[in-house]
C-alpha cells in the first residue's frame, strides 16, 4: 500500500536529545584539568596593580603558562593573528616566538589584563570551566548526528544484527566491494569519488547502504541532502543485490518538505523514527 507523504512527515519529532546532548562535562573537565597548573600560576596576577611587569616576569619564569591564554579568549588554536596601527602579528602560544613584551601587549589589547587586574574574575580555573562549557556547546551538532546514528544502531542490534559480522559502521564503497563483491562503481562515478555509509548491513540476499540524520532546525543543507540522496537512490536502483536506505527525522524538514517529498516519491526505503519503532528494520533487512 503506497505511503502518504504528509502523514509520514507529520510524525517527525521535535528533538531526540538525551541528557548528555547539551554539554559533555567530562570533556569540559578534562580540557580544564590539562591546563589547571598553568591557570593557577596565571591566577597570581588577579588583582595585580603592576600587571604588565608582573606578567612579563611570570612568563620568563614559567613560559608554559602561555598555552592557556587562547582558552581565556575561547580560542582553540595555539596561534592567534591580530593587527592594529602598531602592526600585524602572529602570536604562538605553544612557545615564545615574539618578545615577551609583545605578549604583554596582546594581553592588554585583548582586555585580558583588565579581566585580571580589576578582579572581574577571581579564579581562572572557574572562568576556564565556563569558557569550555560554552565551547562545548558547538559540539551539539555533531552529538545530534550521533544521536540518530545511535538510535538506528540500537534498532539494528534489537533486530539481531551483529557488528563486524553482518552489520558495519562507517564503511566506504571500496570496503563494501571488497567484503561483499558488489560493483558499486555507479555510486562512485567510476571510482572518482569515495562515498562512506553510516552503516552497511548484509543479509543472505542483499546488501544495504544506510544513511542517518536528524535535523531539528532548517537550513540550505537539508535541500542539498534531499537532492543528493535522491540521486544516490536512483543510482543504487540499478545495482543488483544492493539497496540504499535512509533514516531521517526532525522538524527542520518542515521548511524543506518539497525537496524531501521529491526524494520520498522515488525512494523505496526512506524512513523516520516512527517507522523504526514500528519494526521497519525487521521488514526491510531481509
Amino acid at each position: 500500500m503506497p505511503r502518504d507523504f504528509n502523514t509520514w512527515l507529520s510524525g517527525f519529532r521535535e528533538s531526540i536529545a538525551d541528557y548528555g546532548y547539551y554539554t559533555d562535562f567530562a570533556k569540559v573537565h578534562e580540557h580544564v584539568q590539562a591546563m589547571k597548573v598553568e591557570l593557577n600560576i596565571l591566577n597570581a596576577l588577579v588583582g595585580s596593580q603592576n600587571i604588565e611587569n608582573e606578567f612579563t616576569a611570570l612568563i620568563r619564569r614559567y613560559p608554559e603558562v602561555l598555552k592557556c591564554i587562547p582558552l581565556l579568549l575561547a580560542v582553540r588554536s595555539c596561534e592567534i593573528a591580530a593587527m592594529d596601527e602598531d602592526g600585524e602579528f602572529i602570536y604562538d602560544f605553544a612557545s615564545i616566538s615574539l618578545p615577551v613584551e609583545q605578549y604583554a601587549a596582546f594581553m592588554r589589547k585583548t582586555g585580558l589584563f583588565d579581566l585580571l587586574s580589576n578582579h572581574i574574575v577571581h579564579s581562572l580555573v572557574d572562568y576556564a570551566t565556563g569558557v569550555e562549557t560554552g565551547l562545548d556547546s558547538n559540539g551539539r551538532k555533531n552529538r545530534g548526528g550521533h544521536l540518530m546514528e545511535n538510535l538506528v544502531a540500537g534498532h539494528l542490534e534489537k533486530a539481531g544484527f551483529v557488528w563486524g559480522e553482518n552489520c558495519f559502521r562507517e564503511m566506504y564503497l571500496h570496503e563494501v566491494t571488497e567484503r561483499f563483491g558488489l560493483d558499486l562503481s555507479a555510486l562512485s562515478h567510476q571510482g572518482r569519488t569515495e562515498k562512506r555509509f553510516d552503516f552497511v548491513v548484509g543479509t543472505p540476499g542483499r546488501v544495504y547502504g544506510v544513511e542517518t540524520n536528524f535535523y531539528s532546525s532548517s537550513g540550505s543543507k537539508l535541500n542539498e541532502t534531499a537532492r543528493s540522496y535522491k540521486t544516490l537512490a536512483l543510482e543504487a536502483a540499478g545495482i543488483e543485490g544492493f539497496s540504499f536506505v535512509w533514516f531521517t527525522d526532525g522538524r527542520g524538514w518542515m521548511n524543506a518538505r518539497h525537496n524531501l517529498e521529491e526524494t520520498f516519491d522515488v525512494m523505496d526505503h526512506l524512513y523516520n523514527i516512527r517507522d523504526l519503532e514500528n519494526g521497519i528494520i525487521g521488514k526491510v533487512f531481509v
